[in-house]
């Protein structure tokens, strides 16, 4: 991890605790937890022990002047910080450990994260929206939604954070959308979209244009892998066409839009 770009991202994050009460600098509590949450701790208790046993390690991003602080104070401190601020901070610090590539992939996909969903006060269940560099297997953008149906308003947000010129933006069923391939467009990319029943005439083109017949035409391009998976093996065929004439119109609706593939 680039840890030293780190502390410089996070040491712009204002810290508004009465100076002659603080004990730990903000930046070594937010080293610390971030440190702790992506070496797998879950709970305020979990980064305190990884800051016991890492200390020497800490020690050489951070002062760690008084040691590490007690899990209550990391959770007194980490819920006073912005978290659109930080939040600003840490996607800075994912775009800079990595070099941008024109030939990357970006795949855009949405998760509900696990226990989110507290019944008893309400709370609904956290969706993230995140932007993974396939290149450098990397998260280099991500945005909270309420709810899953929320992607389709999300991603363009997302999109607005990330340098995506000569890049390959994928995204599910979710994020086929007109708008979406048009601002992708916009910014410079290109886009493969899965297409499902969510769009209706654009599905049924697919199921007109490939029925199982035509899988085998040797005049479209295609590509052949085998895998195995759960104690089988799986033969994956993937085939590529320019837009036939019939469904140019679709070129139209679809900015950008030049092959069909299954």
């Amino acid at each position: 991890m680039e840890l030293k770009k780190l502390m410089e991202h996070i040491s712009i994050i204002p810290d508004y605790r009465q100076a002659w009460k603080v004990e730990h600098k903000l930046s070594d509590i937010l080293l610390l937890t971030i440190c702790a949450v992506i070496s797998g701790a879950e709970g305020w208790e979990d980064i305190e022990d990884f800051g016991e046993t890492h200390l020497d390690f800490l020690k050489q991003y951070g002062d760690f002047e008084n040691g590490i602080p007690v899990h209550d104070t990391i959770a007194r401190v980490v819920s006073c910080i912005s978290p659109a601020k930080f939040h600003e901070c840490f996607i800075n610090w994912m775009r800079d450990c990595h070099t941008s590539d024109d030939k990357d992939v970006i795949a855009i996909d949405g998760k509900t994260l696990r226990h989110s969903y507290d019944k008893s006060r309400r709370k609904g269940a956290i969706h993230v929206i995140s932007a993974f560099s396939t290149m450098h297997s990397l998260v280099i953008g991500q945005i909270r939604t309420d709810e899953k149906s929320n992607e389709i308003t999300a991603i363009p947000e997302l999109l607005n954070m990330l340098d995506i010129k000569g890049k390959i933006i994928t995204t599910d069923a979710m994020g086929c959308q007109k708008d979406i391939a048009e601002k992708i467009q916009k910014q410079g990319g290109d886009y493969v979209f899965a297409v499902k029943g969510n769009q209706g005439r654009l599905n049924k083109a697919f199921e007109g244009k490939f029925p199982l017949k035509e899988l085998n035409n040797p005049e479209h391009d295609s590509y052949e892998i085998s895998e195995k998976s759960h104690g089988r093996e799986e033969i994956r065929l993937h085939i590529v066409c320019d837009v036939p004439d019939e469904l140019i119109d679709f070129t139209f609706e679809w900015k950008g839009l030049k092959k069909l593939c299954v």
